[in-house]
């Protein structure tokens, strides 16, 4: 018999739905396809209902929580969410009933549930997708609270030591959950942000954008306060004003809590007719939008937490053939290879430059784009990561196999 044969998995989601959370989407679906019966517990958009089944997986939502501004705004938020996750897994272990409990952070509170159901005779697996000590200073650009920091840092260390498996979505995530939890390697599977090729793929370009005549360059991902898409408007500023290249039109996908500022940052900058937010947008214009662009960028500061973090972001820019620009950041250098270019850290200027330096040189552009596609299809793409998120699985499971 498989081992997968009537297991039951409960996934935990709280800082964005299941249909805007490819990762976790990637997961359960590999998963489900491997025969597993899988829930996902996560937020509710307001155009899903509380229940749904999509791609063979259950979901179950609660309402979204009011975005946290702020340490209260945060408390409030993730305490609400966990309170909402924790009623419908209850509702969920009634009804279909599961076997594991597989939660991806933030928040790490969602080890108050694993654990709970754990005394009860149900696995636990912790998955890492973020470092949420380094994050709250990111945040904060390093002026948070010392205390917060520290309960953070227990809280990650509970859910590491709790846990019966944890995922790491890269080797320095695995590194520091050696070091600062004290679990031993064999515990811990490296599952990378892949792109799955199926929904990542070029279309054709938005015929708007194209007509403009000018390069297109774009940006994807959440625009909080530690994404460093304020650094890129800065950047932006400096090539247009400084080095004089005014043919230039950023296309800004994504939402967060720093979107209205950033907006304002734009008109401070009078960059207003050089950028344009489109907040969230559908798959299709997604790839339509990124499709049109001939340099994406990513432009995450360098510091504790960026520096040991995956990009999505990075590979889905790659398996677009799309060349990027980028801060020098290790986990950057480790996704992309020659596939980008590294200004200094947070140096705005020398991102600038490196702009320039693609605007100016298409040749470049396109053979940047050819490495970074046959990087991600020859090593990075989901394909190539699902096979250690089965196996996490079955050695899970292996005891009970018959």
């Amino acid at each position: 018999m498989k081992v997968s044969a009537g297991k039951r998995i409960l996934m935990l989601l709280e800082n964005c739905t299941y249909r805007e959370d490819n990762r976790v989407r990637r997961e359960a679906r590999t998963l489900t396809e491997a025969g597993y019966r899988v829930t996902v517990i996560c937020p509710r958009h307001p155009d899903y209902a509380w229940h749904e089944i999509v791609d063979g997986v259950r979901v179950y939502t609660f309402p979204e929580p009011p975005e946290g501004n702020g340490l209260v705004g945060y408390l409030a938020e993730y305490g609400q969410s966990t309170i909402s996750a924790a009623v419908l897994a209850y509702f969920t272990y009634l009804t279909d009933g599961f076997d594991v409990v597989h939660a991806h952070n933030p928040p790490d509170l969602f080890v108050f549930i694993g654990g709970l159901y754990k005394l009860l005779g149900k696995k636990f697996i912790y998955d890492h997708h973020d470092l949420s000590p380094e994050m709250y200073y990111a945040r904060f650009r390093g002026k948070g609270n010392p205390l917060v920091h520290r309960v953070l840092v227990w809280l990650e260390q509970l859910s590491c030591r709790t846990a019966d498996r944890v995922i790491a979505t890269n080797e320095s995530y695995k590194q520091l959950q050696i070091e600062r939890s004290g679990i031993p390697a064999e515990k811990i599977t490296v599952v990378r942000n892949g792109p799955d090729l199926k929904r990542v793929r070029l279309v054709a370009p938005d015929e708007r954008l194209r007509a403009m005549g000018k390069t297109i360059i774009g940006y994807v991902g959440v625009m909080g306060y530690q994404d460093g898409v304020d650094y890129y408007l800065r950047a932006l500023h400096h090539l247009v004003y400084h080095l004089h290249c005014t043919n230039v039109y950023s296309v800004l996908i994504g939402k967060g809590d720093a979107w209205q500022e950033l907006q304002r940052l734009a008109q401070e900058l009078k960059l207003s007719e050089y950028v344009w937010f489109t907040g969230r947008v559908s798959d299709e214009e997604l790839m339509r939008y990124l499709s049109s662009a001939d340099i994406c960028v990513g432009p995450d500061p360098k510091n504790d937490f960026t520096d040991r973090s995956t990009m999505i972001k990075m590979m889905e820019f790659m398996a677009l053939g799309k060349p990027i620009v980028a801060f020098d950041l290790t986990e950057h250098r480790n996704s992309a290879g020659d596939a980008a270019l590294y200004a200094e850290p947070n140096d705005e200027a020398d991102f600038a430059r490196q702009l320039l330096r693609l605007i100016n040189d298409p040749a470049l552009r396109e053979a940047m784009g050819r490495m970074g596609q046959e990087r991600v299809r020859s090593q990075l793409e989901w394909r190539h990561q699902a096979p250690h998120l089965l196996n996490l699985y079955q050695q899970l499971f292996a005891g009970e196999a018959v």
